[in-house]
């Protein structure tokens, strides 16, 4: 049964007077990029590469782009992957971009080659359907600008994006492409199809 979250997005807007601490997964993938993309909003970034790093605390953690399946098993090879686990079941605020994306889904559809091999979910603790690769491999990625929680021109950079599939009643669907959900908000959790990193404008001021 899934737990009871209090819908939040107050940790989208930096508190100026109390530094935010976020924490970024940065097992694999494009962490560099989203470790910048918070501190130039002025938190406090640390990196999580093992258990221990975890002692720090932090009042976000940031899912980077990269490889969703070779960043779930070290995820649990690290040992990180349970408390982790717990800490997002416990309403921590999670940011995650693609491949993060596909980590929080409840479910991955996946048709591809060795898809057998992959599990059909990982941290499950958003309830939204997602297929991997949806928009093309790294030779169809592009950009292109959208509406973004109503805010229009909002430049938007898709890169081997996965696609959300389904979304459960309660899931607010913040952008869309081509009229298929590209950006969703449940709870305490935001996840992009897209890269919100890459923009010079920070996703935080458009919400």
């Amino acid at each position: 049964m899934r737990k009871e979250r209090k819908t939040s997005t107050a940790f989208l807007r930096l508190d100026t007077e109390n530094e935010v601490k976020v924490g970024v997964l940065s097992v694999q993938g494009a962490f560099a990029e989203m470790g910048a993309y918070w501190r130039a909003q002025g938190a406090e970034v640390f990196e999580i590469r093992q258990r221990a790093d975890l002692a720090r605390g932090m009042d976000v953690l940031a899912l980077p782009g990269g490889e969703s399946t070779v960043q779930g098993k070290l995820l649990t090879d690290l040992g990180l992957f349970a408390p982790l686990k717990e800490r997002m079941d416990g309403g921590l605020p999670v940011f995650a971009v693609c491949a993060g994306l596909i980590l929080l889904a409840e479910k991955i559809e996946d048709d591809g080659e060795r898809a057998e091999a992959r599990p059909s979910r990982w941290f499950g603790v958003l309830p939204v359907a997602v297929r991997r690769n949806a928009f093309g491999r790294q030779l169809g990625s592009f950009k292109t600008v959208g509406t973004f929680d109503g805010r229009s021109d909002v430049p938007m950079t898709f890169i081997r994006a996965p696609a959300i599939t389904a979304v459960s009643p309660q899931v607010e669907v913040l952008s869309t492409f081509n009229g298929q959900p590209t950006a969703v908000r449940w709870c305490t959790i935001t996840a992009f199809t897209w890269h919100p990193e890459l923009n010079r404008k920070p996703v935080a001021d458009m919400i």
